[in-house]
């Protein structure tokens, strides 16, 4: 072991009683951007400990002594004529476990976010000891206008991750004068897509990997269903004072919190206690048709019309002749509570028929800018055809796509482990589509399967956090013991968060659910096994 500060000798004694070896650098901070690869360019910052927290943040623990490393390669001019480049961000904690974090993006990329391991609760992986690296996937600004220069389509896709990944390797390695011993990713959304794009493309990179909520279809799946949910609540929307209907209008919260509390009064007790969660969604027969109503419209009851919206986008998207174009959704309470965003990303709330829910402003700009070929930004969500429209995607779905590798064989025969964790009540894509993946995964592999995958599904949880849920868990801690030590997770233990702050959950591994055993606190997860 080589550790050349002393200034935490009591952190440095607690970590190598847990069996954690402690790396120094071997580098000066402040000289390393002579030391960069050929075509990469860095600026580097010695950051004092307990000084700052993330960028954007006012709350939470402060950042860890850290070198932070911020880079670019591959400057180019796009076809588009604007300049492009592969922008990063590294961070090189003074005491590094051996370990480098690879942190996924999200949306439309196109921003460094800070390298610092947000989603490895508690706190920040970069504070563990990880050297963390995240990337704007190769092109600048939040906007799917990128999409009109193909080459920035493929850098979004795979090409610029690959290229972070194998620098960020060989930075770890010139600062600190030794490999990594281990690589991680963690990601959710866009990031969970990117985590199985890794799997797939480049199994050798990572020993594990956490996909949340991966947009493993969002091209030509995700964005149609986006699509479809919208058309389905505008046809029902009244009409503001100009005529035109106001989405956002469509269903009011008093209706959401009406079909939230019909799905409890059906599902939350077929796990053993009504809690305000449907941990066994397999066994949950909610029927919104029960909540129409049978005279004039109240706030008891749906409309008609509300029920069909409701119905149609519950099935999932479908072209003219009932094919499927899309996942249908499980019916779980979450997306009728005020903390969830269901209402954000399908709804909005605009009181004009402007819209201002996430499907519009966001995924109809990458449904145009990124997502059809060639990008088109006449298209517009409200009139997407289902029969002709999707062909217009195939050209690039497949970069995108990693929905359909069921295989992994470069990944299993590495030894690489997969966990992915998914929000029921997540608005954007659908739960039901990573289960239908994992179902794939086990007919695939068989019994294997779980040797080196696993999935968590967290009810009440929304699009990556948040929501009526227990939100909180560590599962980059249950990667790592599971790649290192062997020991499979057969459940993460999960804490709540703003709507239950006091209650603890097992998220157990599908197929199995927490089920209470009959007595005890209910908001004790000693109180629940896995069924």
């Amino acid at each position: 072991m080589r550790a050349r500060h002393h200034s935490t000798p009591l952190l440095l004694l607690a970590l190598l009683s847990s069996g954690s070896a402690l790396w120094a650098q071997t580098t000066d901070c402040a000289g390393f951007a002579a030391q960069a690869p050929a075509g990469v360019k860095l600026q580097v910052e010695q950051v004092a400990g307990d000084t700052v927290r993330p960028a954007g943040t006012t709350i939470g623990p402060l950042l860890t002594a850290h070198c932070k490393l911020t880079g670019r390669m591959v400057e180019r001019k796009g076809q588009d004529g604007k300049p492009y480049h592969i922008g990063f961000e590294m961070r090189l904690p003074v005491q590094w476990n051996g370990r480098l974090l690879y942190q996924g993006g999200g949306g439309n990329d196109g921003v460094v976010r800070p390298a610092v391991g947000p989603q490895a609760a508690p706190g920040y992986a970069l504070n563990r000891g990880f050297a963390v690296v995240t990337t704007d996937a190769g092109h600048q600004g939040p906007t799917a206008d990128f999409g009109f220069d193909p080459i920035a389509r493929t850098d979004n896709a795979y090409n610029a991750h690959d290229q972070v990944a194998v620098t960020a390797k060989e930075l770890v390695k010139r600062y600190y004068a030794k490999p990594a011993d281990r690589a991680y990713f963690i990601g959710c959304s866009g990031g969970g897509r990117q985590g199985m794009m890794f799997t797939q493309r480049f199994p050798s990179y990572f020993d594990g990997v956490i996909a949340m909520a991966p947009a493993m279809r969002v091209s030509k799946g995700a964005t149609i269903a986006a699509a479809w949910d919208t058309q389905a609540l505008q046809a029902i929307a009244p009409s503001g004072d100009d005529g035109k209907p106001v989405l956002s209008k469509a269903l009011s919260d008093a209706d959401l919190g009406l079909v939230r509390q019909g799905i409890l009064e059906a599902c939350d007790a077929q796990d053993g206690v009504a809690d305000g969660l449907v941990s066994n969604p397999a066994a949950c027969k909610f029927d919104v048709a029960k909540l129409q109503c049978t005279g004039a419209k109240t706030e008891a009851c749906l409309a008609p019309g509300q029920v069909n919206a409701l119905k149609k986008i519950f099935a999932g998207a479908k072209d003219s002749a009932g094919k499927s174009l899309y996942a249908s959704w499980p019916w779980d309470p979450g997306m009728g509570h005020p903390k969830n965003d269901w209402r954000g990303w399908k709804l909005g709330n605009s009181s004009t028929a402007k819209a201002n829910s996430r499907h519009v402003f966001l995924m109809e700009d990458a449904l145009q800018g990124y997502f059809v070929t060639p990008p088109d930004r006449s298209l517009n969500i409200y009139k997407f055809d289902f029969d002709r429209d999707p062909q217009r995607m195939d050209a690039h779905a497949w970069i995108f796509n990693t929905a359909d590798d069921t295989k992994l064989e470069g990944f299993q025969s590495r030894g690489g482990k997969l966990m992915f964790i998914h929000g029921l009540a997540d608005p954007i894509f659908s739960a039901n589509e990573v289960v239908d993946y994992y179902q794939r995964l086990n007919a695939d592999n068989g019994p294997k399967t779980t040797d080196f995958a696993r999935l968590f599904l967290v009810p009440g949880m929304g699009h990556c956090a948040g929501g009526a849920a227990t939100d909180s868990m560590d599962g980059l801690g249950a990667l790592v013991d599971w790649v290192e030590k062997g020991k499979a997770p057969d459940s993460l233990m999960a804490s709540g968060t703003s709507v239950f702050p006091d209650r603890t959950r097992p998220l157990c591994a599908y197929p199995k659910y927490a089920h209470y055993k009959g007595s005890g606190s209910v908001e004790d997860a000693a109180n629940f096994s896995c069924r």
